[in-house]
């Protein structure tokens, strides 16, 4: 991978979690060196480089090199594809500041700013809060997070110790909540949860009935809904309470545009 590749910066600029990694490599640019970086931006070393290789690997080209020599030992300096993404970030803030003002009384109505300018498959989008950030054990890379959701549903995601620091998660942060609705089982009966595993009680929306499955959109109150699968046929009906069910690893977190 080099400068002389096409780039495709865009793609590098259209995660939500993209504003810290892009933090990470403004300061290497500044510093000149991960290490410093990773500090300024309070997270971990491995977290900063995490962060750069994803960039990287999104843009399709060389972002930062690593240099050596000199009285500190050696660094890292960004290349010129990295200044152009930092310039393109730059404009397109600016850009979307500018939208944002012009539209204000909109915005406004979703004051926690969710949902904004998120594209993907995933059908279960939910605004929740971080209750609590911590590790699953002493030295496991692997972080609990606990979320409620504004209908006070309480969930846990499990995530990565560097995604936790590069979404710089913290209690009380506003956060959407994402499942993917085939990871999603829905039954009528409640059970505890598996390990692993958490769960969601709603009341039956809708049953879109299949020849094996049944899709099922349960209303979790406030205008909320969650998607799973059930086996044909469902026993429940519209109204009924039923419990969503899927593995704290199939939750992922997305922190709202700003």
């Amino acid at each position: 991978m080099s400068d002389t590749a096409n780039p495709n910066l865009t793609e590098a600029l259209g995660h939500a979690v993209s504003d810290k990694r892009l933090e990470v490599l403004r300061r290497v640019g500044e510093t000149g060196s991960i290490s410093q970086a990773a500090r300024d931006a309070g997270i971990s070393y491995k977290a900063a480089w995490q962060a750069i290789d994803t960039l990287t690997s999104l843009s399709g080209v060389a972002l930062v090199e690593r240099t050596v020599g000199g009285s500190g030992g050696g660094g890292a300096r960004i290349t010129d594809q990295g200044r152009h993404l930092l310039a393109l970030a730059g404009e397109l803030a600016r850009a979307r500041d500018t939208v944002l003002a012009r539209h204000a009384g909109v915005v406004s109505a979703n004051p926690m700013g969710l949902g904004l300018g998120v594209q993907t498959s995933m059908r279960n989008q939910v605004p929740a809060f971080v209750d609590g950030v911590e590790s699953v054990a002493q030295g496991d890379p692997v972080m609990h997070v606990r979320l409620r959701t504004e209908g006070g549903h309480r969930l846990t995601a499990s995530i990565t110790r560097e995604s936790a620091d590069l979404l710089g998660l913290r209690t009380d942060l506003p956060v959407l909540l994402l499942c993917k609705a085939t990871a999603v089982d829905i039954a009528g009966t409640s059970a505890a949860a598996a390990p692993g595993q958490c769960q969601l009680p709603g009341q039956v929306l809708r049953i879109d009935r299949g020849q094996n499955r049944d899709e099922v959109t349960l209303s979790l109150g406030g205008g909320a809904s969650w998607v799973g699968f059930a086996t044909h046929p469902f026993a429940r009906r519209k109204g009924q309470t039923a419990m969503a069910t899927m593995p704290r690893s199939a939750l992922v977190i997305a922190l709202p545009p700003h």
